[in-house]
C-alpha cells in the first residue's frame, strides 16, 4: 500500500534531536498562527459582542475563547506535562458534549477579560512544555501530535467563531483583500474525467492526522467524472429560477420538509430586491456573484441540485481519488497539486479572504485529473455518511470522531477559505447534518462513465 512516501515536513525524532527540533517549530508556529487569528476574531468587536449569543446556533464569542484555552490545559498541561488543574471549576462550562450550543449563554461563563487572561496564561505555560517535552516516548506527543492536535482544535473554533462573525448583525467588523481571479477560467472544461481502479485512501504517515482518516487503505472506485471546479452561484441560480425549490421530484423526504417548514427559496442570506439577487457577508450586502462558488446551502440543497441538473453528488471516496490520486505514479498526495504544503498560489485558506475566489482559480492547485478548488474555497458536501475506515482506532478520545459515526452525518471534503491549512489535507474528513447552511459549505458534481 502506498501513502505518500515523500518525506514528512514534520520529521520524526532522531538520535540527536534534530528532527524534534524541527516539529517543535513547526508546532510553535501553528500555535502562535492560530492564537493570531483568535485575537484578530475576539478583538475586532467589543464585550457586549463577545458575550451575545448571534444565533441559537452558535456559542458566544467568549465561549469559545475560554474553551478553547480549556481544551489547551488539559491536553497540553495536564495530559501531556502530568500537572495539576489551574480551573477545575470551569471545566464542565466548556465541556462540547455536557452543554449545547443554544444554552451556554446561560451558564457563569468567564466574562472576556478574564477569558483572554486565562487562555494566555495556558499557552504561556504550554510553550514551556511544547520546549521541555521529548516528543517520541509516547504515543500522544509523538512528531508532536498533542501539539497539532491543540493547533488544529483552536483553528477549527476558529472557523467557528468566524461563522458567528457572518451570523451577527450591524457594521462589518472584519475586512481581507479580493481573491485572485483565474486567467483561464473560459478554456477549462465542465468536468474531467477520473479513470477507475484502485487507489490508497485516507493515511497512515500523516503526523497529525486525526483517528477519523486513519488508517490508509485501498478503495476500488469504478471511473467517474466530476466538476472542474465548484458549483457556482450563478449555475445554482438557474436551479432557483426554474422553480427547484418548488418541485419536490428534486429533493430527499427530509429535504423537502425542510424546504417546506423554513419556506426556503434560496441558500442561506440570500435575498431577492427589485429583481436582482443580493445577499449579506459579514455585515456587507452585495450582488451575489455569478461566478463565484455557492456558498451556505445544506446537504439537501446540494443533493437536490444535483438530481435537478441529471448528475449526483461524488461519493467521499471519489472525492479523494479526484484530489490526491496521481494515475502517473500510482500513489496517493498529501495534497492535489503534490506533498508540498499548501502556499496562497495553492489554495484559499486560512481566512486570507473573506470568500471563495472565482471559479477556477488557483491554476497551481490543480489536481492531475485537472480538477480544481479541492482544497480551500468551500467545504464540499459528498454523498457520504461519516463511517470509520476499516482498521478504525479512537485517538487519542473517542468523542472526537467515534460518536458522530452514522447516517445522521453527512461528510464534507477540502476545507473552506475559513479553514487554515494546519486543519486541511488531501484526507482531512469534516462532517455535519443535511441541514447544516450556516457553515462555509458548497459542492461540486458528479456523474458515472
Amino acid at each position: 500500500m502506498t501513502d505518500s512516501p515523500a518525506p514528512s515536513p514534520f520529521g520524526t525524532q532522531s538520535p540527536d534531536g534534530r528532527d524534534d527540533e524541527a516539529t517543535r517549530e513547526r508546532a510553535l508556529a501553528a500555535l502562535l498562527t492560530a492564537r493570531e487569528r483568535t485575537t484578530l476574531l475576539t478583538d475586532s468587536v467589543d464585550d457586549h459582542e463577545l458575550t451575545a449569543q448571534h444565533s441559537p446556533l452558535m456559542s458566544p464569542l467568549v465561549w469559545d475563547l475560554a474553551h478553547i484555552g480549556n481544551q489547551e490545559e488539559l491536553w497540553l498541561l495536564r495530559g501531556v506535562a502530568g500537572r495539576a488543574a489551574m480551573r477545575p471549576e470551569i471545566d464542565g462550562l466548556y465541556d462540547a458534549f455536557e452543554h449545547p450550543r443554544a444554552t451556554r449563554p446561560s451558564l457563569p461563563l468567564l466574562a472576556p477579560a478574564e477569558a483572554r487572561s486565562y487562555a494566555s496564561e495556558v499557552r504561556g505555560r504550554a510553550l514551556d512544555v511544547l520546549d521541555s517535552t521529548t516528543l517520541g516516548d509516547r504515543p500522544l506527543v509523538r512528531s508532536g501530535f498533542a501539539f497539532g492536535m491543540i493547533a488544529q482544535h483552536e483553528q477549527q473554533h476558529d472557523e467557528t467563531m468566524l461563522i458567528t462573525h457572518q451570523l451577527r448583525s450591524g457594521p462589518a467588523a472584519l475586512t481581507a483583500p479580493q481573491p485572485p481571479r483565474p486567467t483561464d477560467a473560459a478554456a477549462l472544461p465542465a468536468e474531467v474525467l477520473v479513470p477507475g481502479g484502485p487507489f490508497t485512501m485516507g493515511t497512515s504517515t500523516e503526523p497529525w492526522a486525526l483517528d477519523n482518516e486513519r488508517p490508509a487503505h485501498r478503495r476500488e472506485v469504478p471511473g467517474f467524472h466530476i466538476d472542474t471546479a465548484p458549483v457556482t452561484c450563478g449555475a445554482y441560480r438557474a436551479f432557483i429560477e426554474d422553480g427547484g425549490y418548488g418541485e419536490q421530484r428534486w429533493w430527499a423526504p427530509q429535504g423537502w420538509a425542510m424546504v417546506r417548514e423554513h419556506e426556503l427559496t434560496a441558500p442561506l442570506f440570500w435575498h431577492r430586491d427589485a429583481g436582482q439577487w443580493l445577499r449579506r457577508r459579514f455585515g456587507v450586502t452585495e450582488p451575489v456573484p455569478a461566478d463565484e462558488p455557492v456558498l451556505h446551502v445544506s446537504w439537501y440543497e446540494a443533493d437536490a441540485y444535483a438530481r435537478w441538473a441529471g448528475r449526483r453528488l461524488p461519493t467521499e471516496a471519489e472525492w479523494e481519488k479526484a484530489a490526491r490520486h496521481d494515475p502517473g505514479s500510482g500513489r496517493s498526495r498529501r495534497y492535489p497539486w503534490g506533498d508540498e504544503d499548501p502556499t496562497p498560489e495553492r489554495a484559499n485558506l486560512g481566512q486570507r479572504h473573506l470568500r471563495p475566489a472565482p471559479a477556477g482559480a488557483y491554476a497551481a492547485g490543480r489536481s492531475p485529473s485537472g480538477a480544481g478548488q479541492l482544497i480551500g474555497d468551500v467545504w464540499e458536501w459528498t454523498s457520504s455518511d461519516f463511517l470509520p475506515y476499516p482498521g478504525f482506532a479512537p485517538f487519542p478520545y473517542r468523542e472526537y470522531s467515534q460518536v458522530f459515526f452514522g447516517p445522521d452525518h453527512k461528510v464534507l471534503r477540502g476545507g473552506s477559505f475559513a479553514v487554515d491549512a494546519v486543519a486541511c489535507r488531501g484526507t482531512f474528513r469534516n462532517w455535519d447534518l443535511p441541514v447544516r447552511r450556516q457553515i462555509f459549505s458548497g459542492f461540486r458534481t458528479a456523474r458515472d462513465l
